[in-house]
């Protein structure tokens, strides 16, 4: 079973909390995501390989639910935070796998620390032209800042649409299609979440890695680099240059012949024992009623957000998100909310009520995007006029200009995106006349 937690990293400017997934038993298997991803993309290898290692998967400084690196970082404060977060998950030396930007941290760390690696292997491996590299350094990473009426999702959007029309995703030409364009509204939609996750942040990781320089060690553990027909990167294997006596690099035909690769790679490694999980004492995720549940905080009292909403920290109260919302698991078919708020209850302590809300919006994606702007109006709306949808004076509620702020707006935004089970929770509330 795939189990979510998270760890405090050591560093001079006080923790830095990372976000992981673990399954699996066996030797430690470390896993590097690429960017602006985070590590559920490895969800279904995982599942795979888990039968062979026990599979630990941290998102990477400024992605997912981990801490960013302060400043503006370089490919080696990356794979330094990647080493100091094996440090302090207990990962003295482990067998690693990483894909494109992913492959690139964990270059980086091999070149700095060889020891603490047993084997690798990677997906993909750029190796890019200085012309290249001046192409992506001025157009590549624009920067992302929430705007007051939203109109950052309607770029958002189109740039994670075409970007698997295109390589890069600026350069719209006939030379620079990929063979894997799609119009999926639902992978669209999870690319856009990744890069709400991350905001800005997403400049300093992704610009970390193509700033980085591209020479290959010469020696280290044993490690094979493939691509697959299809991936950008497959024509760079010819860039690689010469490789260490106990590397390989290989193109494949697909990405699936590439997997498999990589496993019968790394099942070579040497069988070392995985640590236990590391946690922290005030945040993480309980399994109520076979469902991943996310809380943050402490005290004795349990605090519930409203419909559409997310757990925050609240003084003395231990707050959670509840199904189908912020990071906890989806809800049920026929969610009986009474009964799944008792047993969240009794899994981290405390009484609870829910509070009553107003309807959300149906927030499916859409092939355009347009569920995008609609949640930002009403997060925006929810602000101004209580209940956000009844408009006049009435309703209209005292605020601080400040509330209105993209950046805060923005945060609501992501909840209500994230919140699959709103609509079931409101309905529930509404018809038991919760206070």
């Amino acid at each position: 079973m795939l189990t979510r937690h998270f760890v405090d990293v050591p560093t001079p400017g006080g923790p830095r909390r990372v976000h992981y997934r673990r399954q699996g038993k066996g030797p430690p298997l470390l896993l590097v995501h690429q960017s602006p991803k985070n590590s559920a993309e490895y969800a279904p290898l995982m599942a795979r390989w888990s039968a062979h290692f026990t599979c630990i998967a941290p998102d990477t400084p400024g992605f997912g639910q981990s801490d960013p690196l302060p400043g503006e970082p370089d490919i080696g404060d990356f794979a330094d935070a990647l080493l100091a977060t094996m440090e302090a998950l207990g990962l003295r030396r482990s067998a690693a796998y990483g894909f494109h930007s992913g492959a690139v941290i964990l270059m980086e760390a091999l070149k700095r620390d060889p020891k603490r690696f047993s084997r690798t292997a990677m997906g993909g491996y750029a190796v890019w032209t200085p012309a290249e590299m001046a192409i992506f350094g001025e157009r590549y990473l624009p920067p992302f800042r929430p705007q007051p009426y939203g109109e950052h999702l309607a770029w958002l959007w189109n740039r994670m649409l075409e970007q698997t029309w295109f390589f890069p995703w600026f350069a719209v030409e006939n030379d620079a299609r990929l063979s894997g364009a799609h119009d999926d509204p639902v992978r669209v939609h999870a690319a856009v979440m990744d890069m709400l996750d991350s905001g800005d942040a997403y400049r300093a990781g992704y610009g970390a890695v193509l700033r980085a320089p591209r020479a290959i060690p010469e020696d280290g553990p044993p490690t094979l680099i493939s691509a697959y027909d299809g991936d950008p990167l497959q024509a760079h294997l010819e860039r690689l240059g010469r490789l260490p006596q106990s590397w390989d690099a290989r193109s494949v035909a697909t990405r699936e012949e590439h997997e498999e690769r990589s496993l019968a790679w790394l099942l070579h490694a040497e069988k070392i024992d995985a640590p236990a999980p590391a946690e922290v004492a005030d945040e993480g995720f309980v399994e109520v009623d076979g469902r991943s549940i996310h809380w943050i905080g402490s005290g004795d009292t349990l605090a519930l957000h409203e419909p559409g909403g997310e757990a925050r920290k609240t003084q003395g109260a231990i707050s959670v998100d509840l199904p189908g919302h912020g990071l906890s698991d989806a809800v049920s078919d026929g969610e009986d909310w009474t009964l799944t708020i008792r047993s969240i209850a009794q899994s981290v302590g405390g009484p609870a009520e829910p509070d009553a809300a107003k309807l959300i919006p149906d927030l499916a994606p859409q092939r355009f995007g347009e569920h995008l702007q609609r949640a930002w109006g009403v997060a925006r709306a929810r602000r101004l006029f209580d209940p956000w949808h009844e408009v006049g004076r009435a309703t209209a509620r005292r605020f601080d200009p400040a509330e209105l702020d993209p950046e805060h707006i923005a945060r609501d935004c992501r909840a209500l995106l994230r919140a699959s089970g709103a609509r079931s929770l409101a309905a529930a509330c509404a018809n038991q006349g919760g206070q």
